[in-house]
């Protein structure tokens, strides 16, 4: 039979062996450096990455159909979502997105990403490609540096590509050797520095600007003359509140501009994308780095090759989710109740974000490892490791199609679907996902950006078209 012709449920799901991270024994003529083949991939990693990249686009929908400001909390929107007609039906949309994928896919892959610099790196090394192993790892992140830019500005402002980028050359490749005690540690205090810089500090960010605003207006209220400080300190406050709480104006004009066609969407994207690439890479490394960490330290403890005991993967599922869960309902229950107030919300959400993503990650990954292990959904999880293998290429089509839909077509639905109605796309692209990606590799070894990707890398061209193994007829039995 032909590799090309083996179908997706004859693919084995189950743990690489040991070998699989150095690769097998190369040939003289193949180089050190040379990209990881098929028999060296683990399939638990792959299946995990697509299923975490599908999982993403629960929170990113939001972004590709709404305004900005309505990522998180859906308050400033054409069709209300939490007290119009269909009320009901977008809260629990609204709750579901938080309590089972905010934050905690993104999590899983940013981890996952961690392990691949040690699959990368370590392969390498193991076969004596010495220095020239930083060389390929930088050129690595050097093009996908470039790919998230182009992808940022030319198809999304969301890009997430730039940040892992820049984390990977900035600071992970002096930990590919760390022991997982040090990386772990070293991800706690990084995610708990993120936490009290990013969560905590623009909440008391906000009680100060609130704070001033209040003086300057209690000046008011006595005929006093306000002070530049006090003017700018009104002006400061406001623009929290309208970027919070959007009016019509503004929900209009950026809606307007995104049914103008390409270019004029791309424009009015451009500078979120420039301030995302600026500021927030400042101010969010910490997330990507913590999480890269912990990846590196479970792919050395063997957690995502499922190498632990079917009894450590379900303590993990139940303490994972056992803390996850709950408290981020407890949060979205204390936010919706309150009205979403701007100091309550934040309180609520984004104090214990870190730990909730975290546990969550974890929790989710166990679960399909578990599932896995026992033979459950096989078909299934044969077709999203397929999704997993070609990450960066579905990635990329998601993008395109969920920008083509709402802001480049002529249909225009960018900010007038109903919030619970978003989530049919999302199933929907998940089914395109999984199509593209089956049928896509009975034909190929990498995705077609996988496999510019690689090329670049290593600056050769690769082999892309798969070539049918062909069997020799046996010879009849002489008697």
């Amino acid at each position: 039979m032909s590799t090309a012709a083996i179908s997706a449920d004859q693919l084995p799901i189950a743990a690489a062996t040991p070998e699989e991270v150095a690769g097998p024994p190369h040939p003289a003529w193949e180089p050190a450096t040379a990209p990881v083949t098929q028999a060296e991939r683990f399939s638990t990693i792959d299946t995990l990455r697509g299923f975490a990249l599908m999982g993403i686009l629960i929170m990113n929908i939001t972004d590709f159909a709404l305004p900005g400001w309505d990522y998180a909390v859906p308050l400033s929107t054409v069709h209300p979502v939490f007290n119009g007609p269909h009320w009901r039906a977008n809260t629990i949309a609204w709750f579901l997105r938080w309590i089972l994928a905010e934050g905690k896919m993104r999590a899983l892959f940013s981890m996952l990403y961690g392990a691949g610099i040690i699959l990368l790196t370590g392969r390498a090394e193991e076969r004596g490609a010495g220095v020239r192993t930083a060389d390929i790892y930088t050129r690595r992140n050097m093009w996908l540096f470039l790919f998230g830019m182009l992808h940022c500005y030319l198809i999304w402002n969301g890009d997430i590509l730039f940040f892992y980028a820049t984390a990977a050359l900035l600071f992970m490749f002096p930990f590919r050797h760390c022991r997982p005690k040090i990386l772990l540690w070293t991800a706690a205090v990084v995610l708990l520095l993120n936490t009290a810089v990013v969560q905590v500090g623009q909440t008391i960010g906000l009680q100060y600007a609130r704070k001033a605003a209040e003086k300057a207006n209690l000046a008011l209220a006595h005929h006093q003359t306000l002070t530049e400080d006090q003017v700018d300190a009104l002006k400061s406050w406001k623009k929290a509140q309208n970027n919070w709480r959007p009016d019509s104006e503004k929900l209009y004009k950026n809606i307007d501009a995104h049914h103008k066609g390409y270019f004029a969407a791309l424009g009015a994207d451009a500078a979120d994308g420039f301030q995302g690439e600026t500021m927030g890479a400042y101010a969010g490394w910490g997330d990507w780095v913590g999480m890269m960490l912990i990846g590196m330290a479970l792919f050395r403890l063997g957690f995502f090759q499922l190498r632990w005991s079917t009894r450590a993967y379900a303590l993990t599922a139940f303490i994972g989710l056992g803390i996850s869960w709950p408290v981020t309902f407890a949060g979205c229950w204390y936010a919706w109740r309150g009205g979403f107030d701007i100091f309550a919300t934040h309180r609520a959400l984004d104090f214990p974000y870190d730990l909730t993503r975290l546990t969550g990650a974890l929790g989710n990954a166990a679960v399909i490892l578990l599932l896995i292990r026992a033979g459950v959904f096989r078909w299934l999880w044969a077709r999203v490791a397929n999704v997993g293998q070609m990450a960066f290429s579905n990635y990329i089509l998601t993008s395109l199609c969920m920008r083509a839909i709402f802001v480049w077509s002529p249909l225009h639905w960018y900010g007038y679907v109903e919030y619970y109605k978003l989530y049919y796309l999302v199933g929907a692209m998940w089914l395109l996902n999984l199509f593209f990606s089956t049928l896509w590799l009975r034909f190929f070894y990498f995705g077609p950006i996988e496999w510019a990707w690689r090329s670049l890398t290593y600056w050769k061209r690769q082999p892309m078209r798969l070539r049918p193994t062909v069997t020799q007829p046996a010879l009849a039995p002489v008697f």
